[in-house]
């Protein structure tokens, strides 16, 4: 791999992690699909608790776009952005959400993302005990 070849990574990588973070904010669900390749999946605790399915797994922008207007319309106050940064090796993107944050307590997660072609391939979000307990007391219904 040339130089600029993992300086256009790194600028894919930046762009992913960036971009994540400000459709979250906006809850912008056209904003966040974008960032997926067609024929993505995604794999979360909160898919079967949100869409009613047996397993946590969404593939592909219709179930995609169902999952991510279910997650905006029902986030939760401890649910929050706060992360410290990232890790990568150019082709998976990887933070956490640390329950702890400066001001106070967060549902906490760790997102991985499989980049293809700047865009999110496969996506998996492990959860934390805190987050759990949310999921559990039914602080994040649908």
């Amino acid at each position: 791999m040339s130089g600029n070849d993992s300086n256009d990574l790194n600028i894919a990588v930046q762009r992913v992690y960036e971009e994540w973070d400000k459709a979250l904010a906006q809850k912008s669900v056209s904003a966040a699909l974008a960032l997926y390749t067609a024929d993505a999946t995604i794999e979360s605790p909160l898919i079967p608790h949100l869409m009613g399915t047996e397993k946590g797994i969404c593939r592909g922008h219709e179930e995609l776009r169902r999952f991510i207007e279910l997650v905006f319309q029902n986030t939760p106050p401890a649910r929050r952005r706060f992360r410290t940064g990232y890790y990568t090796d150019g082709k998976t993107l990887m933070w956490e959400y640390p329950r702890h944050t400066p001001d106070d307590e967060q549902m906490d997660f760790v997102e991985v993302m499989e980049l293809e072609n700047g865009l999110i391939r496969n996506h998996r979000v492990y959860w934390g005990w805190f987050g759990l307990e949310i999921l559990k007391k039914g602080q994040h219904k649908p």
